[in-house]
C-alpha cells in the first residue's frame, strides 16, 4: 500500500512570533513614556508624603531623610489654609462649572440650527480663546479689570453708570471664573457640535414631518443624544476646576483680595516652594489627585445613573 506524501508547507512558529510582537512593539513608546513621565513622578510624590526632613545630632545636627508614615497626610487635612483654598475654589467652581458647561452647549445648539449663518467665523471665533495660554488670557483680562487701564472702566464712567469693583472679596470669583470660561468654552463647543454634525439628518427630517419645532428638537433629541459628550466635557471641566492655578497666581499682583494661597494648588506651591516642604506639599498634592479621581468617578455614576433612568 502506498503512503502520499503531505508537501503542504506548515507554518513555522517563529513566523507566527512577529506579527503578534507588533502590536506590543508599537505601543511599546507610549507605554514608556506613560511610566516614565506619570507613573514614576506618581510614585516619587508618595513616596516624598512619607517621609520628612528632621535634624538629629548635638548642636547643629545633621539633616536627615527619616519615614514618618501618615503624618504628612493628617497635617496637610489640618492646615486650615487648604482649607480655605478648598472653600475659594468650590466657590469659584459653581460659578465655572455651569457656565462653561451651558454656554458650551447653547452655541453648539446654535451652530447646528438650520437657519443659522456665520458658521464658519462664529465657530473659529468661539474657538479661538481656547488657543490663548492661560497666562496670557489672565492678564489680558487683568488689564480689563484694573480701573487704571480698563476701558469696562472707561466706559461705563462716559455713560454716567455705576462702576463694579471686579476686585471685590465676592466679585474675584466671578472674574476668575469669567477666565476660565472664555478660554474653555471653545474646547467644549468643538466636541458637542462634532458630535452633533454625525447625528444622522433623518431624524431631524422626521420630527419635522411630525411638526416639531427647532427648540423641540433640540430638547427632545439633540441633547439626549448629546449625552456621552456631555459626560466627557463635564468631567473634563471638573478637572479643570481642581487645577485652577494659572488665572488666580497670574491677577494676585493686582489685588490684594487673592492671597499667596488662595486655592489649593497655590497652597501646594507656597508649601513645596515658599516653605521649602516639599514632602508635606507632595502629601498635598497627593491628596487633590485623589480628590480629582474620586470627583470624576463620582460625576460619572451620577451621569450614569440619570441617563439610566431617563432610559426607561
Amino acid at each position: 500500500m502506498s503512503t502520499v506524501n503531505d508537501t503542504t508547507p506548515r507554518p513555522r512558529a517563529g513566523r507566527r512570533r512577529g506579527p503578534l510582537a507588533a502590536p506590543y512593539l508599537m505601543t511599546a513608546p507610549a507605554v514608556l513614556l506613560f511610566v516614565v513621565f506619570i507613573l514614576v513622578p506618581i510614585g516619587y510624590a508618595v513616596w516624598l508624603s512619607l517621609h520628612a526632613m528632621r535634624v538629629r545630632g548635638a548642636g547643629l545636627g545633621i539633616r536627615t531623610e527619616v519615614f514618618t508614615g501618615l503624618e504628612n497626610y493628617l497635617d496637610a487635612v489640618r492646615d486650615s489654609a487648604l482649607g480655605s483654598a478648598l472653600q475659594h475654589m468650590l466657590g469659584y467652581g459653581l460659578i465655572m462649572v455651569p457656565a462653561t458647561m451651558g454656554l458650551a452647549l447653547l452655541f453648539a445648539l446654535l451652530l447646528d440650527a438650520p437657519r443659522v449663518g456665520g458658521k464658519r467665523a462664529s465657530r473659529i471665533t468661539i474657538f479661538l480663546p481656547y488657543a490663548v495660554p492661560g497666562v496670557i488670557a489672565s492678564l489680558l483680562w487683568g488689564f480689563m479689570y484694573l480701573p487704571a487701564v480698563s476701558p469696562i472702566h472707561a466706559a461705563l464712567k462716559a455713560a454716567g453708570l455705576p462702576v463694579p469693583d471686579f476686585f471685590g472679596d465676592v466679585s474675584i470669583f466671578f472674574s476668575i471664573a469669567n477666565i476660565a470660561v472664555w478660554g474653555s468654552v471653545g474646547f467644549n463647543m468643538v466636541v458637542l457640535y462634532t458630535t452633533l454634525r454625525a447625528i444622522p439628518k433623518e431624524l431631524y427630517e422626521a420630527a419635522r414631518l411630525d411638526g416639531a419645532a427647532e427648540w423641540q428638537i433640540a430638547l427632545r433629541i439633540k441633547v439626549p443624544l448629546l449625552r456621552p459628550s456631555l459626560i466627557m466635557t463635564s468631567v473634563f471641566t471638573l478637572i479643570g476646576m481642581l487645577q485652577v492655578f494659572s488665572e488666580p497666581a497670574t491677577l494676585r499682583p493686582m489685588t490684594n483680595t487673592i492671597t499667596q494661597d488662595w486655592v489649593p494648588l497655590m497652597r501646594i506651591y507656597q508649601q513645596a516652594f515658599v516653605d521649602n516642604d516639599i514632602y508635606l506639599g507632595a502629601a498635598s498634592s497627593v491628596l487633590l489627585a485623589g480628590a480629582t479621581v474620586l470627583l470624576s468617578l463620582a460625576a460619572l455614576a451620577v451621569f450614569r445613573l440619570r441617563g439610566a433612568g431617563s432610559g426607561r
